[in-house]
């Protein structure tokens, strides 16, 4: 008999493992772990995306990249993992949301745009040939039903929190968001949160090493802060 190694359990996306598991899932997962970490905090009035943006280089341009998008006016997606596969993801979720939009006259909810970009990345956990998307994604923006903040992970499971952390030192960040997570925030005290947690377990030299992107309950349109604001968002954390 071939040991475990040997029987395409780590090589095919459609045999379990004696253990119940797909390998290939779980290879993407250790993808999303090695991303820049990404912080989603909700409170009773916005929702917070944070992100790190590293500099690869020198020579490097932050403006030519983008760690959060906005796939409708009201809702943003920020990843972690693959950012190639996050891009293909990023472009079906708003042709998703702009679908709905024509047919129906109206945003969608975000846990429908979040069902339907699970659904996809759920099917290429079970066909050959093909492989799982090796990127977690972070949803949040505001709805019919309010704030909302969703992660989704490479297998197609969505779970909603208050807040949430995904990437490198994930899990420093959730620690102190444990800590020092309240439900009734302000929209400032949010931001200043998802910036803090975010700082918690890496560095932010200046505003271009970080990306932030909210939205208010009574607005309801998700905003990316300039460089200009993030700055001065910095400069009174610092205080």
């Amino acid at each position: 008999m071939f040991p475990p190694a040997m029987a395409g359990y780590d090589r095919a996306i459609t045999i379990f493992s004696p253990e119940g598991k797909i390998y290939q899932v779980e290879y993407a997962g250790e993808a999303v772990k090695r991303g820049w970490p990404t912080v989603g905090v909700k409170c009773n009035t916005a929702v917070v995306l944070a992100a790190e943006k590293k500099k690869i280089s020198p020579l490097f341009d932050p403006t030519s990249l983008e760690k959060i998008y906005l796939v409708d006016e009201h809702a943003a997606v920020s990843p972690s993992g693959l950012l190639a596969d996050a891009r293909i993801l990023v472009d079906y979720a708003r042709n998703v949301a702009l679908s709905h939009r024509f047919i129906y006259d109206e945003v969608i909810d975000l846990e429908l745009l979040t069902r339907a970009v699970c659904n996809l990345k759920q099917q290429y956990t079970q066909f050959g040939g093909a492989r799982p998307f090796g990127v977690a994604l972070l949803i949040a923006g505001v709805d019919r039903h309010g704030v909302r903040l969703f992660q989704t992970d490479p297998s197609g499971v969505y779970i909603g929190y208050y807040a949430t952390a995904i990437g490198a030192e994930s899990n420093t960040i959730t620690e102190y968001l444990e800590k020092n997570y309240r439900r009734d925030l302000s929209t400032e005290e949010c931001l200043q949160l998802a910036v803090k947690a975010l700082t918690s377990a890496v560095e932010i030299a200046d505003s271009t090493n970080v990306e932030i992107s909210y939205a208010t309950i009574q607005e309801k349109k998700m905003k990316k802060m300039t460089t200009e604001e993030v700055a001065t968002l910095l400069a009174q954390l610092k205080k």
